[in-house]
């Protein structure tokens, strides 16, 4: 399993090794002098730094799934792994997020058009399924607590909650955003 452990870190370090490479560590900007036209280029990255921010982000939380799911593969060897059964909630829940993808698919197609209204529409839709899948997973929980499933039971159901719980914080941070874009398009329509 340690194989498991490198196919994930080696991607990343070479990314982050890339990346470091292509910056100017030590470029001191603040100390040029002159019109901002006289001054040559730097180097600095013209991205900006909600998508550097955003691509950190997503490193950080795709690292942090991939090292679960190592970590789920590795302990289900040994003995006293117990499988838990899967609810058939979760494929309603499975449903739910798949319509969700799709509401915030279209307010994207709905934006690049310029149809602010349609923006509007597909991400309060998009946020009421995400929503509806949240409800589904606690209903979820609810069911195999009374099933006897509990958190402490055995490893695979803690790896189950663990994983469905850090989701469920994902899609809460994803809905943050959401209301505050929403938001705005309320504000754009006024």
């Amino acid at each position: 399993m340690s194989f498991a452990i490198l196919f994930f870190l080696v991607p990343i370090g070479a990314i982050i090794a890339w990346w470091l490479s292509q910056q100017r560590l030590t470029a001191k900007p603040w100390l040029e002098v002159g019109a901002i036209d006289e001054i040559p280029d730097t180097g600095a990255s013209s991205t900006p730094a909600a998508i550097i921010g955003l691509g950190v982000f997503l490193a950080v939380v795709s690292s942090l799934f991939a090292l679960f799911i190592s970590a789920y593969f590795m302990r289900m060897q040994v003995a006293d792994w117990v499988q838990l059964p899967a609810p058939k909630l979760l494929w309603f829940n499975t449903g739910a997020l798949i319509l969700s993808s799709v509401a915030l698919q279209y307010a994207y197609v709905a934006a690049r058009r310029g149809g602010i209204e349609g923006v509007r529409d597909g991400l309060i839709l998009g946020g009421v399924f995400a929503i509806t899948f949240l409800a589904g997973q606690l209903l979820a929980w609810r069911q195999l607590n009374a099933a006897g499933y509990f958190l402490a039971a055995n490893p695979g159901n803690a790896f189950f909650y663990l994983f469905t719980g850090v989701h469920g914080l994902h899609l809460l941070g994803g809905l943050v955003a959401l209301g505050m874009t929403a938001g705005s398009c309320g504000e754009a329509l006024r």
